[in-house]
């Protein structure tokens, strides 16, 4: 059964990692967190991040992205479109990914300049929790405001019809 294009296995999957979250003490959360201080301060800079799923080996996939993003703790959140390959990653049980932080131009464009920056491995989860979604619009609203009349529309509208969704990149300890 699905529910807004989310299938019961992924509702309960992310409430799970949610509610298990929510458990952790902020402290030890902060510990595991895994992000270095040039992470950090890049965090608090950037513009963008670019994403890599990583395979079921262990290696980056092929696909990378450069992504807005916004820091929910030390925790990033992005939003996507549902078929883009990091989000279908994570329904494919691929919940790894390496994210660089800077801004470089489009990825593509960037010529791998991007793997200079400070990076983590993190835990991806897709995030069903309306509350986190519209705290995510408004932190988004507010880092890309120029670009948020335009953006802002696709954003929530994805959102609400399923066709975007909202992914946690929780950084893991190294």
């Amino acid at each position: 059964m699905a529910v807004h294009g989310w299938t019961r296995r992924e509702l309960l999957r992310s409430a799970a990692l949610a509610a298990g979250g929510l458990a952790l003490p902020l402290r030890l959360r902060a510990q595991a967190a895994g992000l270095d201080a040039a992470a950090r301060q890049a965090i608090q800079q950037s513009p963008l991040v670019y994403v890599s799923p990583l395979r079921r080996d262990g290696q980056e996939s092929r696909c990378h992205a450069e992504m807005w993003f916004v820091p929910d703790g030390d925790d990033l959140l992005v939003v996507t479109t549902r078929q883009r390959w990091r989000a279908r990653a994570i329904r494919a049980g691929l919940h790894r990914a390496r994210l660089w932080v800077g801004d470089f131009g489009v990825w593509t464009e960037a010529k791998g300049r991007f793997r200079s920056a400070p990076s983590f491995v993190a835990e991806a989860s897709l995030v069903p929790d309306v509350a986190v979604r519209q705290r995510a619009l408004s932190a988004f609203g507010a880092k890309y405001a120029r670009d948020w009349a335009k953006w802002g529309p696709r954003f929530r509208k994805g959102l609400a019809d399923g066709s975007r969704v909202l992914i946690r990149y929780r950084p893991q300890a190294s």
